[in-house]
């Protein structure tokens, strides 16, 4: 098992194979398909083909660079997180994050963002973090504060707004 960081109650690491099954799980949750109805997986074998995509991204260590979030405690995976490229920035990424229902509001999503966002600035030399919430996901908004995220806008027309509603952009500096 390959650890990227750790944090008080989190370590971040590579998918593995045998975290389908859970990874499956986490994303067939209801907010997750609410927030993000194109970010959940149609069956296990979409899963199991997503954990083969994010361990070649993390090989051959380009983006997108997606890790799994496991509970120190338990050793439970209860999420991901991940950067992507920003078009036209080559100094910036874009972070997300997901941390399962029965986990939420406990900090832990606030945690493994800000950990990631350290990783990001080092690994990749990023100077620039960007966060995009769909419009009304009070939570995500908050946990991007919780982390030093600043709002800058509303955007409209987004490839991957699942809603046409409109993204609230934030940003971290390094």
């Amino acid at each position: 098992m390959k650890v990227f960081f750790e944090t008080e109650h989190l370590l971040v690491r590579e998918l593995e194979p045998e975290d389908a099954e859970q990874l499956y799980a986490n994303h067939a949750e209801d907010k997750v398909k609410q927030w993000f109805p194109n970010e959940n997986y149609a069956d296990l074998n979409e899963a199991q083909g997503a954990i083969g995509f994010f361990r070649d991204c993390v090989e051959g260590d380009h983006l997108p660079f997606v890790l799994a979030i496991q509970l120190k405690e338990t050793g439970e995976l209860i999420g991901d997180t991940g950067v992507s490229e920003v078009e036209g920035e080559p100094e910036a990424v874009e972070i997300g994050y997901q941390i399962c229902d029965r986990y939420s509001g406990r900090g832990l999503a606030t945690e493994a963002l800000m950990g990631m966002t350290e990783f990001a600035f080092e690994h990749f030399n990023a100077s620039v973090s960007y966060g995009r919430v769909v419009h009304g996901n009070g939570a995500s908004a908050r946990v991007l504060e919780k982390g030093g995220y600043t709002f800058v806008n509303e955007e409209f027309g987004a490839e991957d707004d699942p809603y046409g509603n409109g993204m609230w952009v934030y940003v971290r500096r390094k």
